[in-house]
Protein backbone atom coordinates (compact mmCIF):
# COMPACT_ATOMS: atom_id res chain seq x y z
CA UNK A 1 0.00 0.00 0.00
CA UNK A 2 2.69 2.52 0.57
CA UNK A 3 4.76 1.85 -2.57
CA UNK A 4 1.81 2.48 -4.01
CA UNK A 5 1.16 5.78 -2.51
CA UNK A 6 4.69 6.60 -2.87
CA UNK A 7 4.59 5.99 -6.76
CA UNK A 8 1.28 7.67 -6.73
CA UNK A 9 2.50 10.52 -5.37
CA UNK A 10 5.79 10.24 -7.46
CA UNK A 11 3.92 10.03 -10.87
CA UNK A 12 1.92 13.50 -9.60
CA UNK A 13 5.17 15.36 -8.59
CA UNK A 14 6.87 14.39 -12.55
CA UNK A 15 3.59 15.65 -13.90
CA UNK A 16 3.76 18.96 -11.89
CA UNK A 17 7.59 19.73 -13.21
CA UNK A 18 6.93 18.91 -16.85
CA UNK A 19 3.94 21.63 -16.58
CA UNK A 20 4.72 24.83 -18.95
CA UNK A 21 5.62 27.78 -16.42
CA UNK A 22 2.71 30.45 -17.24
CA UNK A 23 3.10 33.19 -19.24
CA UNK A 24 1.45 36.71 -19.31
CA UNK A 25 0.45 37.37 -22.74
CA UNK A 26 2.13 40.59 -24.77
CA UNK A 27 -0.66 42.98 -25.27
CA UNK A 28 -0.73 45.20 -28.15
CA UNK A 29 -1.27 44.43 -31.94
CA UNK A 30 1.89 42.36 -33.32
CA UNK A 31 3.43 43.42 -37.03
CA UNK A 32 3.97 40.29 -38.34
CA UNK A 33 6.59 39.81 -41.50
CA UNK A 34 7.61 36.25 -42.74
CA UNK A 35 8.40 33.85 -39.78
CA UNK A 36 8.82 37.08 -37.45
CA UNK A 37 6.47 38.61 -35.19
CA UNK A 38 7.04 41.86 -33.67
CA UNK A 39 5.36 42.96 -30.77
CA UNK A 40 5.09 47.06 -29.33
CA UNK A 41 7.35 48.37 -27.53
CA UNK A 42 7.24 51.41 -25.07
CA UNK A 43 8.51 54.10 -27.48
CA UNK A 44 11.91 56.25 -26.58
CA UNK A 45 11.24 58.93 -23.79
CA UNK A 46 13.18 61.34 -21.74
CA UNK A 47 11.57 62.94 -18.47
CA UNK A 48 12.53 64.44 -15.18
CA UNK A 49 11.73 63.00 -11.97
CA UNK A 50 11.18 64.36 -8.97
CA UNK A 51 14.70 64.93 -7.79
CA UNK A 52 15.63 66.83 -11.15
CA UNK A 53 16.98 63.21 -12.78
CA UNK A 54 16.86 62.59 -16.08
CA UNK A 55 14.80 59.61 -16.23
CA UNK A 56 15.07 57.56 -20.10
CA UNK A 57 13.96 54.38 -21.34
CA UNK A 58 17.75 53.02 -20.23
CA UNK A 59 17.17 53.97 -16.36
CA UNK A 60 14.60 50.98 -16.75
CA UNK A 61 17.43 48.65 -18.53
CA UNK A 62 16.98 44.83 -17.21
CA UNK A 63 14.39 45.79 -14.95
CA UNK A 64 10.13 45.52 -15.09
CA UNK A 65 8.05 47.97 -14.41
CA UNK A 66 4.21 49.36 -13.31
CA UNK A 67 3.33 52.49 -14.97
CA UNK A 68 0.14 54.86 -14.45
CA UNK A 69 -1.01 58.61 -15.31
CA UNK A 70 -1.87 60.22 -12.67
CA UNK A 71 -2.13 64.48 -11.63
CA UNK A 72 -1.64 65.52 -8.64
CA UNK A 73 -4.74 67.78 -8.21
CA UNK A 74 -7.08 64.65 -9.70
CA UNK A 75 -9.79 64.98 -7.67
CA UNK A 76 -11.12 61.77 -8.73
CA UNK A 77 -9.58 57.99 -9.35
CA UNK A 78 -6.18 59.39 -9.40
CA UNK A 79 -5.98 58.99 -5.15
CA UNK A 80 -7.21 55.44 -5.49
CA UNK A 81 -4.70 55.11 -8.69
CA UNK A 82 -1.68 56.04 -6.44
CA UNK A 83 -3.26 53.63 -3.18
CA UNK A 84 -3.52 50.93 -5.12
CA UNK A 85 0.16 51.46 -7.09
CA UNK A 86 1.44 51.90 -3.57
CA UNK A 87 -0.33 48.79 -2.47
CA UNK A 88 1.36 46.75 -5.46
CA UNK A 89 4.65 48.37 -4.49
CA UNK A 90 5.12 47.19 -0.88
CA UNK A 91 5.76 43.91 -2.18
CA UNK A 92 8.56 44.66 -3.86
CA UNK A 93 10.28 47.89 -2.75
CA UNK A 94 13.18 46.19 -2.10
CA UNK A 95 13.46 43.91 -4.79
CA UNK A 96 15.65 46.15 -7.70
CA UNK A 97 14.62 43.82 -10.33
CA UNK A 98 10.73 45.82 -10.36
CA UNK A 99 10.57 50.00 -10.60
CA UNK A 100 7.44 52.12 -10.50
CA UNK A 101 6.78 55.03 -12.66
CA UNK A 102 4.04 57.78 -12.63
CA UNK A 103 3.54 60.50 -15.17
CA UNK A 104 1.97 63.72 -14.47
CA UNK A 105 -0.60 64.45 -17.52
CA UNK A 106 -0.79 68.61 -16.19
CA UNK A 107 3.07 69.54 -15.83
CA UNK A 108 1.94 72.81 -15.51
CA UNK A 109 1.05 72.75 -12.25
CA UNK A 110 3.00 69.47 -11.31
CA UNK A 111 6.29 70.93 -11.02
CA UNK A 112 9.47 68.90 -9.38
CA UNK A 113 9.02 70.84 -6.38
CA UNK A 114 5.21 69.35 -5.63
CA UNK A 115 6.18 65.78 -7.38
CA UNK A 116 8.97 65.67 -4.79
CA UNK A 117 6.72 66.45 -1.75
CA UNK A 118 3.97 64.03 -2.86
CA UNK A 119 6.73 61.38 -3.06
CA UNK A 120 8.19 62.14 -0.23
CA UNK A 121 4.80 61.95 1.86
CA UNK A 122 3.82 58.83 0.14
CA UNK A 123 7.10 57.18 1.61
CA UNK A 124 8.73 56.84 -1.35
CA UNK A 125 11.44 57.61 -3.63
CA UNK A 126 13.51 57.24 -6.39
CA UNK A 127 14.64 55.36 -8.37
CA UNK A 128 12.46 52.68 -6.84
CA UNK A 129 9.48 55.13 -7.94
CA UNK A 130 9.65 57.52 -10.30
CA UNK A 131 7.30 60.51 -10.49
CA UNK A 132 8.30 62.48 -13.68
CA UNK A 133 7.09 65.71 -15.67
CA UNK A 134 7.88 66.90 -18.96
CA UNK A 135 6.58 68.78 -22.27
CA UNK A 136 2.96 67.57 -22.20
CA UNK A 137 2.40 66.97 -25.61
CA UNK A 138 5.25 63.77 -25.22
CA UNK A 139 3.85 62.71 -22.33
CA UNK A 140 0.09 62.39 -23.73
CA UNK A 141 1.71 60.95 -26.67
CA UNK A 142 3.79 58.37 -24.75
CA UNK A 143 0.27 57.56 -23.20
CA UNK A 144 -2.04 57.59 -26.03
CA UNK A 145 0.67 55.55 -28.62
CA UNK A 146 3.02 53.21 -26.45
CA UNK A 147 0.77 52.55 -23.42
CA UNK A 148 -2.28 52.47 -25.14
CA UNK A 149 -3.89 54.70 -22.16
CA UNK A 150 -6.66 57.39 -22.27
CA UNK A 151 -5.21 61.19 -21.05
CA UNK A 152 -6.27 64.45 -22.70
CA UNK A 153 -7.18 68.16 -21.04
CA UNK A 154 -10.96 68.14 -20.87
CA UNK A 155 -12.28 71.24 -19.58
CA UNK A 156 -15.86 69.32 -18.83
CA UNK A 157 -14.42 66.77 -16.51
CA UNK A 158 -13.54 66.84 -12.86
CA UNK A 159 -9.70 68.43 -12.88
CA UNK A 160 -9.82 69.53 -16.24
CA UNK A 161 -8.36 66.24 -17.81
CA UNK A 162 -9.94 62.64 -19.00
CA UNK A 163 -7.75 59.93 -18.53
CA UNK A 164 -7.76 56.32 -17.80
CA UNK A 165 -6.88 54.14 -14.22
CA UNK A 166 -4.79 51.50 -15.16
CA UNK A 167 -1.83 50.41 -13.98
CA UNK A 168 0.02 48.97 -16.68
CA UNK A 169 3.03 46.20 -16.40
CA UNK A 170 6.05 46.56 -18.41
CA UNK A 171 8.44 43.71 -19.11
CA UNK A 172 12.35 44.52 -19.21
CA UNK A 173 11.88 44.32 -23.08
CA UNK A 174 9.75 47.46 -23.29
CA UNK A 175 6.35 45.24 -24.05
CA UNK A 176 3.33 45.32 -21.66
CA UNK A 177 2.22 42.60 -20.45
CA UNK A 178 -0.80 43.52 -18.55
CA UNK A 179 -3.21 46.47 -17.53
CA UNK A 180 -5.00 47.02 -14.43
CA UNK A 181 -7.84 48.41 -13.15
CA UNK A 182 -6.94 50.64 -10.16
CA UNK A 183 -10.46 51.51 -9.02
CA UNK A 184 -10.55 47.38 -8.17
CA UNK A 185 -8.20 46.53 -5.24
CA UNK A 186 -8.89 42.42 -6.95
CA UNK A 187 -6.72 43.63 -9.63
CA UNK A 188 -3.78 44.76 -7.75
CA UNK A 189 -3.87 41.59 -6.06
CA UNK A 190 -3.45 40.27 -9.85
CA UNK A 191 -0.61 42.62 -10.65
CA UNK A 192 0.95 41.65 -7.64
CA UNK A 193 1.17 37.99 -8.86
CA UNK A 194 1.53 38.84 -12.32
CA UNK A 195 4.97 41.17 -11.32
CA UNK A 196 5.90 37.41 -9.75
CA UNK A 197 5.04 35.49 -13.08
CA UNK A 198 6.78 37.73 -14.85
CA UNK A 199 9.96 37.75 -12.85
CA UNK A 200 10.29 33.41 -12.71
CA UNK A 201 10.14 34.42 -16.72
CA UNK A 202 12.39 37.23 -17.45
CA UNK A 203 15.16 36.40 -14.36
Amino acid sequence: MKSRLFIFYLVLLLISCNQPAKQLPILGNPTVSGNDTTYPTIANFSLTNQDGQTVTNQTFANKIYVADFIFLSCPTICPKMTREMYNAYLPYATDERVAFISHTIDPEHDTIPRLKAYATNLGVSSPKWQFVTGNQDSILNLSEHSYFSTAYPDSTSPGGFTHSGGLLLVDKNRHIRGVYNSTKPEETQRLISDIQTLLKEQF
